[in-house]
């Protein structure tokens, strides 16, 4: 769903090649994985169900190896989403995926903030990772999303404000995953990229 070949173009822009595929086998065997995404995550589940890639998009996230979720993909590693209705997700890690703004959430502080959250927006790194090496607190990064992750684990590895603070990065083990999208993030988002990419 959405941008697959932006997501390659800077893998190769770094000199890593990256296959885009539909091949559970090819899912299987590669030595990384990225689940890229924009869209809806009812459709999405949908879509990967259709192309018979839920299981190897599971097992592979599941497997130790270096996993990547950007957007749409961090959201659909969740357990379940409010998108549109209630839909389950890959419940590779444990959590809800709620809509800005809970009634809870409205104040003064998220009064005039439009949804999607759209545009640049700071990181506060708050997991030491190898996938934010020679990344500083407070970069700046691109977002374009109305709902954010809710993690049960302690497994939050970035926050970021807007209106709330939300978890805008996890890692679980060899698994990453962002909110925002590091193949539109200048230098700090190819930094990313580069450290999984790396990661042994």
């Amino acid at each position: 769903m959405g941008n697959l070949r932006s997501v390659q173009k800077a893998f190769e822009h770094l000199g890593y090649a990256a296959e885009i595929t539909q091949d559970p086998i090819a899912i299987e065997h590669a030595e990384r994985v990225v689940l890229p995404g924009v869209g809806a995550f009812g459709a999405a589940m949908a879509n990967l169900d259709s192309l018979n890639l839920t299981k190897a998009v599971r097992d592979a996230a599941l497997s130790g190896k270096p996993f990547l979720g950007i957007c749409l993909g961090m959201q659909l590693l969740l357990s379940e989403s409010e998108e549109q209705g209630h839909f389950r997700g890959l419940d590779v890690v444990p959590g809800r995926v709620l809509r800005f703004f809970q009634p809870d959430d409205l104040n003064e502080r998220t009064q005039g903030l439009k949804i999607p959250h759209m545009g640049w927006n700071t990181l506060k790194i708050c997991l030491s990772s190898p996938f934010f090496a020679s990344v500083y607190d407070s970069a700046s990064v691109y977002f374009v999303h109305s709902y954010y992750v809710v993690p049960d684990a302690d497994v939050v590895a970035a926050t970021t404000e807007y209106g709330i603070e939300y978890c805008s990065a996890l890692q679980q083990g060899k698994l990453f995953a962002t909110q925002f999208h590091p193949e539109k993030s200048s230098a700090v988002g190819l930094r990313i990229l580069q450290n999984f990419a790396e990661l042994i």
